[in-house]
């Protein structure tokens, strides 16, 4: 008399970005049936337009300092990147057949630069696994214990042993991170932080005439300061570009979580931008200051300090006539030029969002939800944020591993 063989266990991952696919991987490896459920009709097309201007996929900096990108989620963060660090991410990604180098800025890049090989060779070797993918399933939430999704078929409800829930934050709707699983969590007793925008633009209410004027304009050779929570400035060199309606690029998207709170808490924010940043004051004083005989303030400034474009154009926009005559505070200016910014841009058009599921709703040392045993969440959905860099990425596959070793460990207690 042959004996029956008990089917293996199920979990569905409802998301099919970083976090859901590296769960899946490692549930897979477990020897569970991974079903991945995603509302596009492809997975991972956040992770592709993130690879559009070249796959930043990590960091090469030493592990202490990857970690303290993570603010004041840092220790959390850690756990994840304990199992999965930056060095393992690239071993998993040689191990996909696709080698990686380290920019000069330490970012760790695919050498192709490239996003959908490394999604392809991925998913290849997830259906190798046995992982079957469910397109265009949108999840609604819970019906009697199981699972509801609108399928291209109607609603359907599914079974499964555990579920992952890998949703991403609020930012690119159209890619399918939208946030509207925080009502659904929210009604089930799930603690949810507000969802904000992260690494976005700020909008500082420009006049007409400088916006038709600059706008698109970058400027590469500047520095911004801001205070800190501590009250004392903290200044960052780098590039951004001035938009219609205010600011946006890499150093602006760096600073712009306390930027984003300050605004929260004060309905606005004041920065300082530095544009001269390899000049220091004094020689700056003195070349406002020199005799410029027949020639114009603005001439003269173009032709002693290089104060042209949107730079002159940010000048006229933020100083008063008066300010701008005067040598003393057109001095102070060029190195310290006051800047105030209204509101973030929203969060649609933000690289990527902070808020969503608290730490607290987890249960220690797991991401397994408290009030929902057997529900486990991963990703951006979880309440951290980081800056570009490969920070974002490498927490998000960090996570999602941490949350299908969560899955096994409680599967394994189930036997």
């Amino acid at each position: 008399m042959s004996q029956l063989t008990k089917p293996p266990q199920r979990v569905a991952v409802i998301g099919g970005g970083p976090a859901g696919l590296m769960a899946a991987e490692v549930l897979a490896a477990g020897g569970v049936q991974v079903d991945v459920y995603d509302a596009m009709a492809s997975v991972g097309r956040k992770f592709l337009l993130a690879g559009k201007g070249g796959m930043n996929i990590t960091h090469s900096e030493e592990i202490q300092a990857f970690r303290n990108r993570y603010g004041s989620r840092e220790r959390e963060v850690a756990r994840w990147l304990e199992a999965f660090d930056p060095q393992a991410v690239r071993d998993w990604i040689h191990g996909l057949g696709i080698d990686t180098f380290v920019g000069s800025s330490g970012r760790v890049f695919p050498t192709d630069m490239k996003a959908a090989p490394l999604l392809r060779a991925w998913l290849h070797r997830l259906r190798e696994a046995g992982v079957r993918f469910h397109m265009r399933h949108r999840w609604l939430g819970w019906q009697d214990g199981r699972l509801r999704l609108a399928s291209p078929d109607g609603e359907i409800l599914i079974e499964a042993d555990a579920t992952v829930l890998a949703l991403g934050g609020a930012s690119w709707a159209r890619l399918g991170s939208d946030g509207a699983w925080a009502p659904l969590l929210a009604e089930r007793g799930v603690e949810v932080a507000p969802l904000v925008p992260s690494n976005c633009g700020f909008d500082a209410d420009w006049s007409a005439h400088f916006s038709e004027k600059h706008a698109g304009a970058p400027l590469t050779t500047v520095a911004i300061a801001w205070r800190g929570r501590d009250g004392c400035l903290v200044r960052r060199q780098g590039q951004f570009v001035v938009t219609a309606t205010g600011i946006e690029g890499s150093l602006v998207y760096a600073i712009s979580a306390p930027l984003r709170d300050q605004i929260a808490e004060e309905g606005s924010a004041t920065i300082w931008l530095d544009l001269l940043p390899d000049f220091d004051a004094d020689r700056v004083a003195a070349e406002v200051a020199r005799p410029r005989g027949s020639r114009s303030l603005s001439s003269h400034l173009a032709g002693r300090l290089g104060i042209k474009g949107v730079k002159a154009g940010l000048l006229h926009e933020c100083l008063s006539k008066d300010e701008y005559a005067d040598p003393q505070t057109l001095a102070a200016a060029l190195k310290a030029l006051p800047l105030v910014l209204r509101r973030p841009r929203p969060i649609d058009e933000a690289i990527s969002s902070a808020g969503g599921v608290r730490f607290d709703a987890l249960a220690e040392g797991s991401a397994m939800l408290r009030a929902l045993p057997g529900v486990f969440v991963a990703g951006e959905m979880i309440d951290w944020e980081a800056p570009t860099g490969g920070y974002l990425l490498t927490a998000c596959f960090g996570s999602g591993r941490a949350a299908g070793q969560d899955v096994l460990t409680l599967l394994n207690q189930k036997k």
